[in-house]
């Protein structure tokens, strides 16, 4: 690809460099290299879905703190021995403490009315996800990705002034939460959309892989921090999250680059011909593509036919719906089933849930690695998918055993159960972003992304509710349901595996093709 004189392109393009990349020039008193320019992208954008999820986590955190409730005795089903609906036994009834919490969730019914918030919380997310893929292909996903982060910080924090304000309306923090998701619903088709822009194909499932580590990151420090913040009152683990991803939303302003055209760089001469996306994405992508055509961004129905993404998007909807059912129930399963013959206190089963996420930072890197090596997404995702199954069974089955046979099988359960997550929203989307039917158009990044996290977040408010009904009859119920949506998730991708398999039988033929002429042809000399 052709490039500018060296004096033309930074006048040009100058004027769009973010502040702080301006700034960082002008320290280093040279242009940002590409490399350089990829290394802000990533530690950006890892900071920027840390805080988005570390200011979703906190409401089930506080969610002990609004609603109190003291639990007699744990779930003490045995597993699998029952009919999957039989009704737990009397010993399972929780008692409630009135008189602590906050109004109106301390109250008969209040539990009922805290779940509401969460399915609230994620029906806006996923129809929220829609327009905003919509919308950032057609904004600038830097100014775009800021409102949405300053916007999360500011009802994430409205919800915690309601502690101050003595709010005890309930539409008052259901609003809040709404609000709080539409805003949240920018991150991901952005953050994924900005990382596809400066990531080709050949190390991008590896790549992503790593980075998608700050889901479970965000997780992990939302939990510690509101579970830190408790003690100064409820309002502060919602308001200290809050002021954090707008800080960062900040940062995100002055710092991210969003992709190498806005600000003036190309891969060096003798950088990787993947590592860029603009050279990265396979030839037909590129081929009679025209620099000087203005590109236009593509609607909404064109992006649900681009090939694979349907498949893709039903698959993270049975994904999501396992993945999300372990993030909001997971600290309260632990906490009323015996392991070993004891119970664990609240705060020690949320540490214990945290393994479920560390299990899914390295499913996320090796499903990643993997695919990448074998050019097979969807064999890898489906693969994991069907690996989560006996996990799941067997977590349920020999959890209780022991405390270290039941964090074995949670690492695994999250590895297997996150790895095709992490997988299909951020590689696979990027890769059916610059699919070769775009014709070279780029700017479908942010739909497609929208279009296939925003099914999954479907799924992802479904998977919590269900719970929380068939939970009274069984949590064996439960686990049943979650291993016949990772198999229902698997089943999805099977057109796709199959094309694969036959894409890899094919180029193995093609391998062995030119050493049978070169045998052939040796002979006949001989």
């Amino acid at each position: 690809m052709g490039s500018l004189p060296g004096d033309l392109e930074p006048v040009r393009s100058s004027g769009r460099k973010p502040l702080g990349i301006r700034f960082l020039e002008h320290v280093k008193g040279r242009r940002l290299s590409f490399g350089s320019h990829q290394a802000v992208v990533l530690i950006v954008t890892f900071f920027a879905y840390t805080s988005y999820h570390a200011a979703r986590k906190t409401t089930s955190i506080v969610k002990s703190a609004l609603d109190p409730q003291s639990p007699v005795k744990g779930l003490t089903l045995s597993p699998w021995k029952l009919t999957p609906f039989t009704n737990p036994p009397n010993n399972s009834v929780v008692s409630r403490i009135l008189g602590d919490g906050w109004a109106p969730f301390n109250g008969y019914g209040g539990t009922a009315l805290l779940g509401e918030l969460d399915v609230a919380f994620l029906a806006v997310y996923a129809l929220g996800m829609y327009f905003s893929g919509h919308l950032g292909d057609r904004m600038n996903l830097r100014i775009f990705l800021t409102i949405g982060m300053i916007g999360t910080g500011f009802f994430t924090s409205l919800f915690g002034v309601g502690y101050w304000a003595n709010i005890h309306y309930f539409y008052f923090f259901l609003g809040a939460q709404m609000m709080a998701g539409l805003f949240q619903s920018t991150g991901w088709p952005s953050v994924v959309a900005v990382v596809g822009n400066w990531f080709g194909k050949s190390k991008r499932g590896l790549i992503m892989g790593i980075w998608n580590a700050h889901t479970s990151l965000g997780n992990i420090s939302g939990s510690l921090i509101a579970a830190a913040m408790l003690k100064y009152g409820w309002g502060w683990s919602f308001v200290v999250p809050g002021l954090i991803i707008a800080f960062i939303g900040m940062m995100v302003f002055l710092f991210l680059p969003v992709s190498p055209e806005s600000v003036g760089v190309d891969a060096d001469e003798d950088e990787d011909e993947m590592s860029s996306p603009k050279k990265g994405v396979r030839e037909p992508l590129i081929s009679g593509f025209d620099s000087e055509e203005k590109e236009r961004a593509v609607s909404f129905i064109e992006a649900w036919k681009i090939p694979g993404v349907a498949p893709f998007a039903l698959c993270l909807f049975f994904a999501k719906l396992v993945a999300y059912t372990f993030l909001y129930w997971l600290p309260f399963y632990i906490s009323h089933t015996a392991i070993d013959g004891k119970y664990l206190s609240n705060g020690a089963a949320g540490n214990l849930s945290t393994l479920f996420d560390i299990g899914g930072i390295i499913g996320g890197i090796l499903a990643g690695h993997i695919s990448d090596r074998l050019d097979a997404r969807a064999i890898t995702a489906a693969t994991f998918m069907y690996c989560a199954i006996p996990c799941l069974f067997l977590y349920r089955s020999y959890g209780h055993v022991s405390l270290a046979v039941n964090m074995g099988l949670m690492f695994l359960t999250g590895m297997f159960v996150n790895g095709p997550y992490a997988l299909i929203t951020t590689a696979v989307s990027a890769d059916l972003g610059t699919h070769s039917s775009l014709k070279g158009n780029s700017r479908a990044l942010a739909t497609v992304t929208a279009i296939i996290d925003g099914t999954g977040s479907v799924g992802a408010a479904f998977g919590p509710l269900l719970t929380g009904y068939i939970s009274e009859m069984s949590w064996s119920a439960v686990f049943t349901m979650l291993m016949g949506s990772a198999l229902v998730a698997g089943l999805f991708l099977t057109k796709l595996v199959m094309a694969e398999v036959a894409t890899k039988i094919e180029e193995s033929k093609m391998k062995e093709s030119p050493t049978s002429r070169s045998s052939t042809v040796a002979a006949l000399d001989v």
